[in-house]
């Protein structure tokens, strides 16, 4: 269930309630007139079943309430109510099926942001990955995987190509080429300084290095892994499933890659470089891919699930009014 805290102006409260009273999945509606000073207005309280929630959560915007009011949601960990259960089995689908595109839009938004934090995170993530390189050690680099950001652009770019969002698709990926690019140049002088204290060297890079090899050297697998971590991803983003995305992270080569290519740069070792660039861009293709896929898939199943309970419900009204 999702509790949902509006202010609403009085001239649209009763709308508002009319609306949330229509709306198939929601319980415990209560309005404080006047209780709201900044902006000023009414308190309308709901809950509302998730897979019910875009739906309200859509009309409620066409009403303009985010504009003359406030529209907050939080989710409910713990509902001990008849009346909520009864809400739930009314609405349509399921709600780990469901897709809360307002939600899914804002929190991609602000993990596509360019900001000082985000490229902090994802610098520490390649030099932590250039240490596994180097060493060819296998903790190092899920570690790197595990702290590298990078994911939270990607998901915002497959957002916005499935809203039709240019603007989030801009900001995203910005925040990925540049990073990424930051990021690397930071790298490149690490190896340097690391190099200067000899804990760098170019006779480590060249080993063989049975652990970590496998970066500078795409293949197949490495595509099919982005593709299943990109869906994955995803269906982690868009049914709050947050812990699948730390398997996510670890699936997939993109910081590793881009570590493996700044410090073969800084050893002139361009066979290598080029081979991890490889290896990073097929990765980012595979979870794009991926991840646009699989939120058009859930938007027409969805939609498919709604139109089925739709006619199901005229059906069930066309045989009591026969009666």
């Amino acid at each position: 269930m999702l509790h949902l805290r509006l202010i609403t102006p009085p001239g649209t409260t009763e709308e508002v309630v009319r609306l949330i009273e229509s709306t198939v999945g929601t319980a415990h509606l209560a309005v404080v007139p006047g209780a709201a000073r900044d902006p000023a207005g009414d308190v309308v309280l709901c809950d509302v079943a998730r897979e019910a929630g875009d739906e309200l959560i859509g009309g409620l915007r066409a009403l303009g309430i985010d504009e003359s009011g406030s529209i907050a949601v939080q989710d409910i960990d713990l509902s001990l109510s008849h009346r909520a259960d009864r809400a739930e089995d009314d609405a349509p689908g399921e709600g780990a099926d469901a897709v809360l595109w307002e939600h899914l839009a804002d929190a991609t938004h602000e993990e596509s942001t360019l900001s000082v934090t985000y490229i902090a995170f994802l610098t520490i993530a390649t030099m932590i990955a250039a240490c596994g390189v180097v060493l060819d050690n296998a903790i190092l680099i899920v570690g790197a995987m595990a702290v590298g950001p990078e994911f939270g652009p990607l998901a915002g770019f497959c957002t916005a190509l499935v809203r039709r969002a240019p603007r989030l698709a801009v900001r995203a990926l910005t925040a990925l080429l540049v990073g990424f690019a930051a990021a690397m140049v930071a790298t490149v002088a690490f190896s340097y300084a690391m190099d200067a204290m000899d804990l760098f060297s170019a006779g480590a890079l060249e080993a063989k290095r049975p652990n970590t090899n496998f970066i500078y050297r795409p293949d197949w697998f490495s595509f099919v892994v982005a593709v299943l971590a990109g869906a994955a991803g995803m269906l982690s983003l868009t049914s709050a499933k947050s812990g699948a995305l730390v398997g996510v992270a670890i699936s997939v080569t993109t910081v590793p890659a881009a570590a493996n290519a700044a410090v073969a740069f800084s050893y002139a070792e361009y066979r290598q470089a080029w081979g991890s660039t490889e290896q990073l861009l097929l990765n980012l293709l595979g979870i794009v891919l991926a991840g646009t896929l699989t939120l058009l898939a859930q938007k027409l199943f969805w939609s498919l699930q709604r139109e089925r309970t739709a006619r199901g419900r005229a059906g069930g009204r066309a045989r009591g009014g026969a009666r």
